[in-house]
């Protein structure tokens, strides 16, 4: 004889408030599922199920919210009363949010969030036709998946996207997490992303980049030598703006610039092709700011345009 179907959750009114501490549901539990679902956690909210496959996932899930048990996507979400959130990677997250509607798991009145920084509320319009409360929800900040995480927590931003209803339950969450809300527009969702990756992930290949280039060079421990220097190079420039540019680029030398290019040709060609793209924009930055004056900028110009050519050939 089957056992009797536990009755399933009744679902919230939709226009009924949030209560104060939130029944919280995690699919994926990577680096920053986890993470996220042991701050709501220690905010008082009540992590009932978390989703994790990998055996990554499965290990983070154990150390940061080891009395949250594990359950499949769908159970999941049906457990999530209040608010389901949905940690996965971009390009996943369209047929998670397809396949929990079409199995009936998501309820009206259920806050549905994603962590996708490129994606905004469309993804989620599934959800939002069952009658879920659709909400974009993604940190901006670089995650381990370890409990020193938690800490680097406080103070950061949040791009939030949602409903002008939901803004108020969005910031009492940003909040809770010891964050900031930024509120971003749903189609300006993809340059902010944008931005992020731009500055952030291309910073780890720059720095990485200058690294091996000492180690060429002959610099036996490179990131003693980098690390003063990016450091007073990122304060400055998130304090002066373009008035923190420095170098020859910013000064015009070009035949400091040629000897770079050639010596980099020589040594490490890979490399010729991303110094050429930033000097050009260093360049058109340094010119629109005043730093350097278009006539002072057309010899450099010319060995940049010089060597692009000698690239595409």
């Amino acid at each position: 004889m089957s056992a009797p179907l536990r009755p399933r959750p009744a679902a919230r009114p939709v226009d009924a408030p949030a209560p104060r501490f939130l029944t919280v549901g995690v699919i994926g539990a990577g680096r920053v599922g986890a993470v996220l679902g042991a701050a709501l956690a220690a905010a008082g909210h009540r992590v009932v199920a978390a989703a994790a496959v990998s055996g990554a996932s499965r290990a983070r899930l154990a150390l940061l919210l080891p009395s949250v048990p594990r359950r499949s996507a769908t159970s999941v979400a049906r457990a999530a009363t209040d608010l389901l959130l949905l940690a996965v990677p971009d390009d996943a997250l369209a047929g998670v949010v397809a396949g929990l509607a079409r199995s009936g798991a998501l309820r009206p009145g259920q806050v549905v969030a994603h962590t996708s920084g490129a994606h905004g509320l469309a993804v989620l319009a599934p959800a939002a036709e069952v009658g879920a409360r659709p909400l974009a929800l993604h940190p901006a900040m670089t995650f381990t998946g370890t409990p020193d995480d938690l800490t680097r927590l406080a103070g950061i931003s949040y791009g939030v996207t949602a409903p002008a209803e939901l803004r108020p339950l969005a910031a009492r969450l940003v909040a809770d997490l010891g964050g900031v809300p930024e509120w971003i527009g749903e189609a300006d969702r993809p340059l902010y992303h944008a931005a992020l990756a731009h500055g952030a992930n291309h910073l780890v290949t720059l720095v990485n980049e200058a690294a091996d280039r000492l180690r060429d060079a002959g610099v036996g421990q490179p990131e003693k030598v980098l690390a003063p220097l990016l450091r007073a190079a990122l304060e400055n420039a998130l304090r002066l703006g373009d008035d923190a540019l420095t170098g020859p680029v910013s000064r015009g030398d070009a035949g400091t610039v040629e000897r770079h290019l050639a010596r980099l040709a020589a040594t490490a060609p890979e490399s010729v092709a991303p110094y050429l793209a930033l000097a050009r924009r260093t360049a058109d930055r340094a010119i629109a700011a005043g730093r350097l004056r278009p006539m002072d900028a057309e010899p450099l110009l010319d060995v940049l345009s010089g060597r692009d050519r000698e690239v595409a050939a």
